[in-house]
């Protein structure tokens, strides 16, 4: 390919031919020949006659241009221009196709396969040997097998995207040991950011051939929680887009929905980063129920922070005596505010009036004897977690075997260790069981206890302690009551009995055991990162998306803290009472580099001219054919002229008109339904019966006459002719190639809807196994907008029929949609909510849809629905259901715009009657 600056040109030597320009120009100005002059005497008589009709003695010099220009147009077309190629040098050695496959390539994995599939199976044509490195760190520290290039295809169409940062072999000599002869040449599909051995495989493969560096279409950008006494979040980005966070989590309902959207404050640059600062503000009922926060329009887990025990605040009430004034630095509530209120949100009252707010803690400083005691009782055993401190007045209760509400049996009066009417000195802290809240905190030195509220010796009194001096008596018991627990603390919350508050070691122990708020102490284990393993509850794919933790080991601590890898995806995993998020964003350093080449992200590379130049020399030579016919001033000629244009500017037929599937082209016609051919015959003869059952309920019911239904191939099937697409969800279901996701992406941009049914709504909530990872798998690399349950007040509820349930042959499970905006209001007056303008792409459910429709050879239902009665309703609704779907996609949301007839009404009214 011969390039000059941004064009280039796939067939160089035709633009020899520009060299007979010239020549053509002289003959051209040579026809017609120039007359002779003879003199005749009898031309005389025609002396003073207008020719009407003259012919040109010279062709004039703007036709000759353009004549010439069509030409040189022509010879440019077949010379096959490129503008902005893909330069690739000419090579017959191996070939090395490396896809960094971190969460970061995430965004545009279907394009990067596209791209990878696109070149190994060019290797494959020309004969070359290829290899395929997945760099998500999987892969042994062997040689690459070096292979035909299409044998790597089928596990390309099924690799993923990580939920780590992209991780490459150690040794690149070890890795290219088996390379064939030859040079190397290599394609690097990157994600843009830089990571450990890059570098060293840059050089390494430079020194090989000649590498080539897709780089990312899109910015990146993630997501981090800075940890602190006020948690925060940061964002990451390589553009200057501010997208809002969204806050995700249960609703009431239990339903996951955003809750909350976060907006990013004052971006800052920081090594070509721009970094923007999330404040969490948010009410704690509401902020307690956040499971993760993600980046608006971002689907990979490096945008996504999940939640543990250093985002949640909890809510703790503070009960206890105040003293007098100037005295208040004195008081137990001082010492326990000062401790608390960094991490959580605190409530001060009387016990009846914090009852009332639903805290999560409460902390009781030496009080006895409390009128609510059946009210706190009750609280607790729901869950709530109760601490009290002991002090003077506990100490001289003369009933206090009687005080309900404490973990262990207590003796009455106070054991006093270091005062002035004592033996003893005051004592230390033992150190903290491996198995309890405190492991792993340090004891400073200097605290000690001068008095204490002593235990009754019992046979449980080991198990229930959580703390103890140096005696080993106990300091801090707990035991369970309900679904709660109790908390006591044997000495007081000032520095009057010990000096424990005066530590940073008190705060730290504080934390602790609010942290175990709504948990069960009987399950305690080890709990701090001190501890030897951490186990796996929930784990990240690469797109971001939350699921249980299946097959994976606990993680040692020393490998946790070293962040998300393969062995340890990004998640949240569990010691005991403590929940630790591990997520794989965080601030990145982009890549250099150096010595290869990097192919324009900005600009589609390789466009092709050769069309638009064809097109050029078609207009040159009608402008020619209108300029001969004026000169000719013919009318005949001029007519032809025009008719030559005419046909020439009319558009001739497309050639894939005949590569289309004619059942395709009917059903632009029909509007015929279509279902995705699964491979399963009893699954698409079900959605053939469906969608065929619906046809015929469309038919007889509305104005709309859809044809038979087809089945379509997503890997071969155009999907442009299509409106609607029924693809029922089946575990052993091959995901589509790359091209195929490129139509379905296409297919949902321009208007068409996928009903996504997993068909399992039998099984779904009651822990069966379910599609749900299926439908993750099979509709990952869609461009799916945000999705939220069908309210109340959407248009698919009163399209054709008014609905309040859409059940098929089980019923009671939520229909998933597009969301609507966070900004969309209801304006004054309509009483129902203007959701998005348009069609949702998608609605996903699992009712089993199509077996509802279904009806055999004879008109009879298909497959059975409930009993009696309730089954042939059920049946109906499903029905009913089905044509306002269809209703929905051929007319979006005109229901809505019905709300306003009455004030239009009201207003030709009024107009009427104001009229003269």
């Amino acid at each position: 390919m011969l390039v000059l600056g941004p064009l280039g040109f796939a067939a160089p030597w035709l633009l020899a031919a520009l060299i007979a320009l010239p020549v053509l120009w002289v003959i051209l100005r040579a026809m017609p020949p120039a007359p002779r002059r003879i003199v005749f005497p009898g031309v005389a008589l025609l002396a003073g006659l207008a020719d009407r009709a003259p012919v040109a003695t010279r062709t004039p010099w703007w036709l000759l241009l353009i004549r010439l220009a069509a030409v040189a147009a022509l010879i440019l077309a077949f010379a096959g221009p490129v503008w902005r190629p893909v330069v690739q040098a000419p090579a017959d050695g191996p070939l090395l196709v490396v896809m960094d496959a971190g969460f970061a390539a995430a965004p545009d994995w279907a394009a990067r396969q596209s791209r990878a599939e696109a070149a190994l199976t060019q290797a494959a044509a020309a004969g070359r040997p290829a290899a395929l490195l997945l760099a998500d760190g999987r892969d042994g520290q062997g040689a690459l097998a070096f292979r035909p290039g299409d044998a790597w295809l089928s596990g390309l169409r099924g690799a993923q995207p990580q939920p780590w940062a992209t991780r490459l072999p150690g040794d690149p000599a070890t890795a290219l040991a088996d390379a064939p002869q030859g040079a190397l040449s290599t394609l690097w599909l990157t994600d843009g950011t830089d990571h450990a051995n890059r570098a060293a495989w840059l050089a390494a493969l430079n020194d090989r051939g000649p590498v080539t560096v897709v780089p990312p279409a899109r910015p990146l950008r993630t997501l981090s929680l800075a940890g602190g006494e006020t948690p925060s979040l940061t964002l990451h980005a390589t553009d200057d887009a501010a997208p809002a966070v969204q806050a995700i989590g249960p609703d009431p309902q239990g339903i996951e929905r955003a809750l909350a959207s976060l907006t990013p404050g004052d971006a800052v640059t920081r090594d070509g980063l721009r970094l923007r600062p999330v404040a969490i503000d948010l009410p704690p009922e509401l902020r307690n129920r956040i499971t993760r926060f993600q980046v608006e329009a971002e689907a990979h887990a490096g945008a996504v922070v999940l939640a543990d025990d250093r985002v949640r605040r909890r809510k703790v009430a503070l009960v206890g005596d105040p003293l007098a004034e100037g005295q208040q630095l004195l008081a137990q509530t001082h010492y326990l505010r000062q401790a608390l209120a960094p991490t959580t949100d605190l409530v001060e009252g009387t016990l009846g009036d914090v009852l009332d707010t639903a805290p999560d803690v409460i902390v009781l400083a030496d009080q006895v004897q409390l009128a609510e005691t059946a009210e706190l009782t009750n609280w607790v055993a729901q869950g709530g977690l109760l601490i009290r401190f002991a002090g003077p007045r506990m100490a001289g209760y003369d009933r206090l075997s009687d005080e309900p509400l404490l973990p262990v049996a207590l003796r009455q009066g106070g054991r006093d260790i270091g005062g002035a009417l004592s033996w003893g000195d005051p004592r230390g802290l033992a150190p903290f069981p491996e198995d309890g809240p405190f492991a792993g905190l340090a004891i400073p030195d200097d605290v000690t206890v001068r008095a204490q509220l002593m235990a009754q010796p019992a046979p449980d009194l080991a198990g229930k302690t959580l703390a103890a001096l140096s005696d080993n008596t106990p300091l801090v018991t707990r035991d369970r009551l309900g679904q709660g627990q109790v908390v006591l603390i044997h000495v007081t919350a000032n520095a009057e009995w010990s000096s424990l508050p005066l530590s940073g070691l008190f705060l730290q122990m504080m934390e602790r055991l609010v942290a175990t708020a709504r948990l069960s102490p009987t399950d305690a284990a080890p709990q701090d990162r001190a501890q030897p393993f951490w186990t796996p509850e929930i784990v990240l794919d690469g797109f971001g998306r939350p699921s249980e933790a299946q097959g994976l080991s606990p993680v040692p601590a020393a490998d946790l803290a070293q962040g998300p890898g393969p062995d340890r995806p990004a998640g949240i995993y569990a010691a005991g009472e403590r929940r630790q998020a591990l997520n794989a964003g965080g601030p990145f350093v982009l890549a250099d580099w150096p010595g290869a080449t990097v192919e324009a992200a900005s600009t589609a590379p390789g466009r092709d001219l050769r069309g638009a130049l064809l097109a050029a020399a078609v207009l040159l030579m009608a402008l020619d054919a209108v300029g001969s016919a004026w000169l000719g001033r013919g009318r005949a000629r001029g007519a032809a002229a025009a008719t030559l244009m005419a046909l020439m500017l009319l558009p001739g037929p497309r050639a894939q008109a005949q590569e289309l599937d004619p059942q395709l082209m009917q059903a632009a016609s029909e509007v015929a339904l279509a279902y995705v051919v699964t491979g399963d015959a009893r699954i698409d003869s079900a959605s053939q019966q469906g969608l065929a059952g619906l046809s015929q309920a469309l038919r007889s019911r509305t104005s709309v006459e859809p044809g038979a239904p087809i089945g379509v191939d997503l890997d071969r099937d155009d999907l442009s002719l299509l409106t609607f697409l029924y693809w029922p969800i089946t575990e052993a279901q091959p995901a589509p190639g790359p091209r195929a996701y490129l139509r379905l992406n296409a297919f949902l941009r321009s208007g068409g809807m996928i009903l996504f049914d997993t068909r399992d709504g039998d099984i779904a909530g009651v822990g069966g196994p379910d599609m749900s990872q299926a439908l993750r798998r099979l509709a990952a690399p869609l461009d799916i907008p945000p999705l939220a349950p069908v309210p109340d007040d959407h248009v698919l509820t009163r399209t054709f029929y008014l609905l309040e349930d859409f059940p098929g042959r089980w019923q009671g499970n939520p229909v998933w949609v597009e969301a609507p905006t966070t900004t969309a209001q209801a304006e004054a007056g309509v009483p129902f909510r203007q959701l998005n303008d348009g069609v949702s792409p998608v609605v996903i459910g699992g009712n089993s849809w199509s077996e509802a429709w279904a009806l055999d050879e004879n008109g009879y239902a298909a497959y059975p629905i409930g009993q009696g009665w309730e089954g042939d309703r059920q049946r109906e609704m499903a029905v009913r259901f089905g044509v306002n779907l269809i209703m929905y996609v051929l007319t979006g949301n005109y229901k809505s715009d019905q709300v306003h007839v009455p004030a239009l009404l009201d207003r030709l009214a009024t107009e009427e009657r104001l009229a003269p």
